[in-house]
């Protein structure tokens, strides 16, 4: 009998390391794409089951290990718990997305050679749609850095693209004033 194992979707690609720069798979979590179906009281219903509502355009609503994060124009993802009955259409995204954890001082720096946002902006917790290399991303700031997801599919055109940038930063940072 053939005994399956479920690997991440950037198994083997992650940790890497550089200068102070490091780059982490973040622990696989449930996802749930939300779409509010028109004019249904989705906000009030995730409030009563879970505690915490929908974020506003380039936000996030976190409570404990829980996060709701605005994904596109009437989108959201749930993150961190299933999601409880909606009046919305919901789909398991859970093994669809890769995540990553982009770390450091020079995060921003990374993340400008990769991304035609200004992310040095953003205040933790707010979220940006856009392009990471070619790849479509959703980029959320954290605690020093950023979280990027790309598809599952980009998980290794991800690794090399950060690895790639990572190199690019640190060498500069080597360079003589």
């Amino acid at each position: 009998m053939i005994d399956l194992k479920a690997k991440s979707a950037a198994h083997g690609m992650f940790p890497l390391r550089l200068g102070a720069l490091s780059a982490d798979e973040a622990a696989s979590r449930p996802i749930f794409s939300i779409a509010p179906f028109k004019g249904s009281k989705v906000d009030a219903a995730l409030v009563k089951a879970l505690g915490i509502g929908l974020p506003d355009a380039g936000a996030s609503t976190r409570k404990g290990d829980v996060e709701i994060l605005w994904v596109g124009r009437g989108q959201y993802f749930l993150i961190g718990a299933a999601a409880p009955k909606l009046p919305a259409a919901v789909t398991d995204q859970s093994d669809a997305w890769c995540s990553v954890r982009l770390a450091g001082e020079e995060a921003g720096a990374v993340m400008a050679r990769l991304c035609p946002v200004q992310l040095d902006q953003l205040q933790e917790g707010q979220v940006v749609r856009s392009l990471v290399g070619h790849m479509s991303a959703i980029i959320v700031k954290r605690s020093g850095g950023f979280e990027v997801m790309v598809f599952r599919a980009f998980a290794k055109t991800l690794a090399d693209e950060l690895r790639a940038a990572m190199v690019s930063v640190n060498a500069q940072a080597a360079l003589p004033d």
